[in-house]
């Protein structure tokens, strides 16, 4: 092969590459696009009354979950519970919540101190304790997502449900397994058969 072919050939490779490079930066913008777009509609939806934001508990180290053997659910020193950075996505969640006009007319929470500890911190209301938001260790757990299912079809506003809750409460209900300090915000769907649309998700605050 000549110098010129070699170089005629790496060359179109080289096009090649910066082709592909386009692509998948086009594709990671659209995704981008489309990601902040659902969180708009979320926050649009909240803003607009009668939906439901479902919200995972802030940071709670060591975050993979459950609490230590042999926790009170009444002695909070016995569970696993807020760090800094918990209560700081939990107060930036009250901020998020203001900045975005989102009038709150009722607030529910697990009886598990960082689940209390995130709807106190949010400081959107008074709040609640429910066991319909109690995570699923226990043999009543199907009863419980009824219950909460029942809950979130039935809410009619005018303004939104704050519920903080567990990530094991959330996918059961909606087959989301959301992040620490994470918003679901759901839509009351009581004529369908999960009772529940899912409008968005918001991350959790930086």
């Amino acid at each position: 092969m000549t110098t010129a072919r070699r170089v005629q050939r790496f060359a179109r490779s080289v096009v090649s590459m910066l082709v592909i490079v386009c692509a998948v930066g086009q594709a990671d913008a659209g995704d981008q696009s489309a990601a902040s777009d659902q969180v708009k509609a979320a926050w649009a939806a909240l803003a607009s009354g009668g939906h439901v934001a479902l919200i995972r508990h802030g940071n709670a180290p060591p975050g993979y979950g459950g609490d230590p053997p042999g926790f009170k659910i009444d002695d909070c020193s016995t569970q696993r519970n807020l760090d800094e950075i918990g209560r700081g996505e939990a107060s930036a969640l009250d901020t998020a919540f203001r900045h975005h006009g989102i009038r709150v007319d009722r607030v529910q929470s697990s009886p598990w101190c960082r689940c209390l500890e995130t709807a106190r911190l949010m400081a959107v209301g008074p709040v609640e304790s429910s066991w319909a938001l109690a995570p699923g260790n226990n043999p009543r757990f199907p009863e419980r997502v009824h219950d909460l299912r029942k809950l979130v079809s039935s809410w009619l506003g005018p303004g939104t449900l704050v519920l903080v809750a567990h990530a094991m409460t959330v996918q059961p209900l909606v087959g989301i397994l959301p992040e620490q300090a994470e918003t679901v915000v759901l839509q009351p769907a009581p004529a369908t058969e999960l009772g529940v649309q899912v409008i968005g998700r918001i991350r959790r605050p930086d």
